[in-house]
């Protein structure tokens, strides 16, 4: 009796193990019109952005992306990792983009347990974050002008391009709805882009 009652959980957790896997929603990699990576599961029109289709082969298949160096050399490459990790459940290949220089051995183990139970959450965005953009300081009045010199306004000053600060990684509870936000913070460390807990 006990070989059938394990027999029938064991078929009860496959099923529902193969229902879990075929309800999985797609990700979609959406440029936004500023240029960056947001990986979410609702449409990229969301973002006002546009979706950047996966490369494929000739007969059809998916190209893996090949990053040079064996690291992340921009935030895009660290976002397609993120996403490659999330999508395969894979706590080790998020393990590969993480920051680990300096950390004792029991801190490392409890990094690896917290990025495994992240990683089996179902993913809705990771998305860049930001730094919070400066209010424009106030500009002096001009001096009055004559009436016959025509004043040149100034060129608009040229903003350098923002770097994220952080990694913010949206969520859904294991089998619920709830929301869980995971953010990382960012690290650059030999050329790399790395994220820390």
């Amino acid at each position: 009796m006990p070989v059938l009652i394990r027999s029938l959980f064991a078929l009860c957790l496959f099923g529902v193990l193969a229902w879990c896997g075929t309800t999985q929603a797609q990700v979609r990699h959406c440029v936004t019109p500023d240029g960056q990576s947001v990986f979410t599961d609702r449409g990229c029109e969301a973002f006002g952005g546009v979706e950047q289709a996966q490369p494929r082969a000739a007969d059809g298949a998916t190209v893996e992306k090949k990053r040079g160096g064996g690291c992340a050399r921009n935030i895009d490459d660290l976002l397609f990792e993120m996403n490659g990790a999330f999508d395969a459940h894979d706590a080790n290949r998020l393990a590969g983009v993480y920051h680990w220089a300096g950390m004792s051995g029991s801190s490392a183990y409890n990094v690896m347990e917290r990025l495994d139970a992240i990683v089996q959450r179902p993913v809705v965005d990771i998305v860049p974050v930001m730094p919070e953009e400066a209010p424009p300081a106030a500009e002096p009045a001009p001096y009055p002008a004559f009436e016959d010199a025509p004043v040149a306004e100034p060129a608009p000053a040229a903003k350098p391009p923002r770097t994220p600060i952080a990694v913010r990684v949206e969520q859904t509870q294991l089998g619920g709805i709830a929301a869980v936000r995971t953010v990382f913070g960012l690290q650059k460390h030999f050329g790399c882009w790395w994220i820390k807990g």
